[in-house]
């Protein structure tokens, strides 16, 4: 599997809520955002996660997200969205805690924020440290959401109209590829116009791919793609690429 970036492109602005941008803006090679500064704050205006809509009807999950061991998070996801919020974030494992109107999720990822030190958000960087020294049982990978979940459940103070679901873990290591991944030696930090990336599909988790490279082992974040004019690549890496402490990298190009 290749990717590679259209000759003498440049980056543009993805627009947002359906829209194109109206200017076409130019957006830096590193921003995972893809957005301009307006396209940005349209984007944000209509943002549940973002906090800028209370009154969305719909029904939402609580949920328990584990990355690798110690990452833990809670988070919601609209009850009709399924498991795909998980699959986005390259959840390794997770389970529900509850459904419930908006506030009242909200409500309980702050109970369990304020109670138990659960975090929201855990950093892409820290999901990807872990990937290829994952425990090798569902059992092991599920433990921590099970103790979480059953912390949760006994806590004072949610939301009456949150309905609590039993403790069932969902697995994700077969659905990404994880098992026996090898370590990664980098990770893409933008791509450029010209060059490119090409290398063997090994796993892919939320929006990063794990390709083996003649280099190597290198992570790519798919949302770097998104804003350019996309051609097949031949091979190699010629995109600039952070290399991981201690790893070796063959440069062939652009590092």
């Amino acid at each position: 599997m290749a990717f590679g970036v259209a000759e003498g492109g440049v980056r543009t602005c993805v627009g947002a809520r359906g829209h194109a941008c109206p200017v076409r803006a130019v957006v830096p090679g590193r921003s995972t955002g893809v957005r301009c500064e307006e396209c940005a704050r349209l984007d944000r205006a209509h943002s549940v996660a973002a906090d800028t809509v209370a009154d969305d009807p719909r029904p939402y999950h609580v949920y328990l997200a584990w990355f690798g061991p110690g990452m833990v998070k809670v988070g919601i996801t609209a009850v009709e969205r399924g498991s795909a919020r998980l699959l986005e974030q390259g959840a390794v494992c997770f389970g529900w805690l509850g459904a419930g109107p908006l506030m009242a999720a909200r409500r309980t990822e702050e109970v369990l924020r304020a109670a138990l030190r659960v975090p929201d958000r855990i950093p892409y960087a820290d999901k990807r440290a872990v990937r290829s020294a994952l425990p090798g049982s569902a059992e092991e990978r599920a433990a921590e959401v099970a103790e979480l979940h059953a912390r949760a459940v006994a806590l004072p103070g949610l939301p009456e109209s949150l309905t609590p679901e039993p403790c069932r873990v969902v697995d994700h290591v077969e659905a990404f590829g994880l098992a026996e991944l090898p370590a990664a030696v980098g990770e893409v930090t933008e791509l450029v116009a010209g060059g490119g990336i090409g290398g063997r599909l090994l796993a892919a988790a939320g929006p990063d791919l794990h390709l083996e490279t003649e280099s190597g082992v290198i992570v790519l974040d798919t949302r770097l793609m998104r804003g350019w004019g996309l051609v097949a690549a031949d091979g190699g890496v010629s995109v600039p690429v952070r290399r991981h402490r201690g790893a070796e990298i063959a440069q062939d190009g652009l590092f």
